[in-house]
């Protein structure tokens, strides 16, 4: 396969994967305030409030959940932190809100896993 075609594969796996995962989010209470954002110094696949939570979510989709959780590395979850700064530096309404940092694992055949407070600030 590829290179050019592994990179389509793996970038409509990832949608579909961050698809689900709102949905997860949204039937579990959940609102979807934004999603994949980029605020320059990293990004975020989901951002969600629930009451006065707000929630910053990476999602991984691999082929198993262990895999998936494995796949959330330090430095992804720098790069998460700062965005989480970026997004609420821009937007001084969550500023009183508890903020959380969650994963949301992705694994065919399975439905997703969230796994709150994965890591912290």
């Amino acid at each position: 396969m590829a290179p050019a075609e592994r990179r389509l594969r793996a970038f409509r796996l990832g949608l579909s994967a961050e698809t689900a995962a709102a949905w997860l989010l949204r039937l579990t209470g959940w609102r979807i305030v934004a999603r994949r954002v980029s605020e320059g110094v990293g990004e975020v696949d989901i951002v969600a409030t629930r009451g006065r939570t707000l929630a910053f979510v990476e999602v991984k989709a691999r082929a198993d959940f262990a895999a998936a959780a494995e796949a959330v590395s330090p430095r992804q979850q720098a790069r998460i932190r700062r965005a989480a700064e970026a997004f609420l530096a821009r937007r001084p309404a969550y500023a009183g809100y508890v903020v959380t940092f969650d994963v949301v694992l992705v694994a065919k055949g399975r439905l997703p896993r969230r796994l709150p407070n994965a890591f912290g600030f």
